[in-house]
């Protein structure tokens, strides 16, 4: 896949592929986000049946390599637009097929998967809303999307603006599309899901969606 935009390119290129696996904890307060982060997404999986899951915008494939771990029963797929963090991905976890793809353009069959996870991804794509038109066609008519992203809240802002200005530099100009909780909400409706449950996490920074067809 050819990227064609080097503007993004270059942001995607801030982050090194090895961020989630060694550089989250070198900083206690990314090692507390993330791994709340995962443990909640495993706590909402336990209320899920599944037998093949899609990771979309895995980066270098470290949170869908701690579900995996929990969870090794299903097959896992997941698909970056990064080419070096899939690169470094397909050499770490042989067990999970990566894949070099856009989330607006899913290179997989209507209706393929049980399970499909968006994590802090969402606010990193161009097109939002084709990214979810997207997930819906290759969710299963039964199936759930969980979508997590930044909540947006003043809080949040006054924290991500410290971060990406201090420590998270790497993060720079990396939310092209950002939203409150409550325009995602409003963006989630327009493609016709239907929200079951929504859930807050630190102090309602972050906030979860379980998303299904029905």
């Amino acid at each position: 896949m050819k990227v064609q935009n080097n503007k993004l390119y270059k942001i995607w290129s801030q982050v090194p592929v090895t961020y989630y696996q060694s550089g989250v904890k070198r900083n206690i307060l990314q090692w507390l986000w993330h791994t709340h982060k995962i443990n909640l997404a495993k706590k909402l999986l336990t209320q899920i049946n599944f037998k093949n899951c899609l990771d979309v915008g895995c980066a270098s494939g470290y949170m869908v390599s701690e579900i995996a771990k929990s969870y090794p029963e299903a097959e896992y797929f997941a698909i970056d637009v990064y080419d070096k963090a899939i690169d470094h991905a397909k050499r770490k976890y042989s067990n999970i097929k990566f894949q070099e793809a856009s989330a607006d353009k899913l290179p997989f069959k209507d209706s393929a998967f049980d399970l499909v996870l968006c994590y802090e991804t969402i606010e990193h794509v161009e097109n939002p809303k084709e990214c979810l038109r997207e997930m819906k066609r290759v969710l299963k008519k039964d199936g759930t999307l969980i979508l997590c992203m930044d909540s947006g809240s003043f809080l949040f802002r006054i924290v991500w603006y410290l971060w990406e200005n201090t420590k998270g530099r790497v993060w720079k100009n990396a939310h092209i599309s950002p939203f409150h909780h409550e325009d995602l909400n409003e963006l989630i409706k327009s493609t016709n899901f239907r929200i079951r449950k929504q859930v807050f996490s630190f102090l309602g920074m972050e906030v979860t969606f379980i998303l299904g067809k029905d």
